[in-house]
């Protein structure tokens, strides 16, 4: 989070024509968005929290866990990051077998994953240039953002018709069973 050192400099007529920002910033730290998009319903299952450890990933899934039905398996498109295939996560998937199937993207394929595509579309609406006082106000703009997004979901329709050669990349980066994580 970025917030301005000095107040912005207002227009001055013949002088300046916009608003002057200067260039030094006081930085607040960072916040971390875990979502999930429902793909049936277009709702989207999100938390915001001060760190992204293994930890705070179990949370979510036990979150997303609460949210549907027992015997429903739930099918989750990931990044590579770490923390999605931690031998703590895996340890957490072996307590609830065959409620989660993870399915990971290709290294620098993050457009195949939607919820990629939604956090582009946050930062463009929700952050882009703007300065903030705190972690919290950040945490209030982003929720604020989702929470009415969720008031009238819309289902994403996927237009990109994958070629053979994709399709098959794809198949191997999914992984159905927790021995091929480890």
């Amino acid at each position: 989070m970025l917030d301005t050192k000095y107040p912005d400099l207002m227009p001055v007529p013949g002088q300046f024509s916009s608003i002057h920002r200067d260039y030094e910033y006081v930085r607040h730290g960072t916040v971390c968005l875990q979502a999930a998009l429902d793909l049936v319903t277009g709702f989207v299952h999100y938390r915001i929290t001060e760190r992204n450890r293994s930890e705070e990933f179990i949370d979510f899934l036990k979150m997303l866990d609460g949210q549907y039905p027992d015997g429903v398996k739930l099918k989750i498109i990931l990044d590579n990051l770490k923390v999605h295939s931690s031998v703590e996560t895996i340890q957490y998937l072996k307590t609830v077998p065959n409620r989660f199937e993870f399915i990971f993207t290709p290294k620098h394929a993050s457009w195949i994953n939607i919820i990629e595509a939604f956090f582009s579309k946050t930062t463009r609406t929700v952050l882009r240039g703007i300065r903030a006082k705190s972690k919290e106000e950040i945490t209030e703009r982003i929720s604020r953002y989702i929470d009415t997004l969720n008031q009238t979901p819309v289902v994403f329709k996927w237009s990109y018709a994958m070629d053979a050669k994709i399709q098959r990349e794809w198949k191997w980066y999914s992984y159905g069973n927790l021995e091929s994580m480890q």
